[in-house]
């Protein structure tokens, strides 16, 4: 017997986001390669308007770095949000997104201690990760961010002030466990939006996330990522945990900067780190 349909709630983002984004559609296809390229494939024939494409499962979904995002049909929330646009500046743009899901899921922090949910919070640059709010379950990924730009758009369709050079058509991608899935394979057990909320879905977490996640990148689009920094110090995974960065070097982490950059104290003194090539994965798990 097959699964019954998924009910998206594409008329009521529809409703909430159209009036903030002229010409914004909502699309849900049964199963693409990845939201992503699909969007990027778009815009590169010149349909830049801004557009949430959903799929209900992906064949090739894509992670920073290169890596395969998995997905089951119901099993994940995988998304993508399109839109021109043209900040002051670009920098931190992952990080913003990330305060705006994790704040979307989980508007309060629980407090540490047995029997609390699990926390989101937000491993630099551009993942969601639970931590541990009871129990010794540790540090899981429940999400990942993929944020991709392109110059090809129309510069009178941008949101944000700056000069018609800078705008770029942006491609926000997000991919969020629902259910709890196998660790098999992985380098980090994975967690689930079970964790945080029990009986919490995909189409319930998209409705969550969306209008929010629009407001966010407009107000980007004109102040940057400053006023978020304190957000995201607030649920960064990493803060005072020794870090090991894919180059060799070894630090503490010591929080972002202003810009989105992550500070880590080395033997070589203080680092701000920016590239988007080099992974960071904390030396040891905290206790509980």
């Amino acid at each position: 017997m097959s699964a019954a349909p998924i009910r998206w709630p594409a008329e009521a983002i529809w409703e909430a986001v159209s009036p903030l984004l002229p010409g914004f559609t909502v699309e849900v296809l049964p199963s693409v390669d990845s939201t992503n390229t699909e969007l990027m494939r778009r815009a590169r024939t010149g349909q830049c308007d801004p557009i949430l494409l959903v799929a209900e499962q992906q064949t090739a979904g894509r992670g920073r770095m290169g890596r395969v995002w998995q997905s089951d049909v119901g099993s994940s929330l995988m998304m993508s949000l399109g839109l021109p646009l043209a900040p002051l500046d670009w920098s931190g743009l992952s990080l913003a997104v990330g305060v705006s899901v994790a704040e979307s899921l989980q508007p309060v922090l629980p407090p540490l201690g047995a029997g609390q949910p699990a926390r989101v919070g937000l491993k630099w640059p551009n993942d969601l990760w639970l931590g541990a709010g009871g129990g010794a379950a540790g540090d899981r990924k429940l999400g990942g961010i993929l944020v991709e730009t392109a110059s090809f758009v129309a510069p009178q369709t941008t949101v944000g002030q700056a000069s018609a050079s800078t705008a770029r058509y942006v491609v926000v991608g997000i991919g969020i466990n629902v259910l709890p899935r196998s660790a098999e394979g992985m380098s980090m057990p994975p967690g689930s939006l079970q964790d945080v909320e029990p009986g919490l879905d995909a189409p319930t977490a998209l409705q969550r996330i969306v209008p929010p996640l629009v407001a966010m990148l407009q107000s980007f689009a004109g102040y940057g990522f400053g006023p978020m920094q304190p957000r995201f110090a607030a649920r960064d995974v990493l803060q005072g945990r020794a870090v090991t960065l894919s180059d060799g070097h070894t630090g503490t982490a010591h929080g972002v900067s202003d810009d989105g950059a992550l500070l880590v104290h080395t033997a070589g003194g203080m680092q701000a780190i920016t590239s988007s090539e080099i992974s960071v994965r904390p030396s040891a798990v905290p206790p509980v």
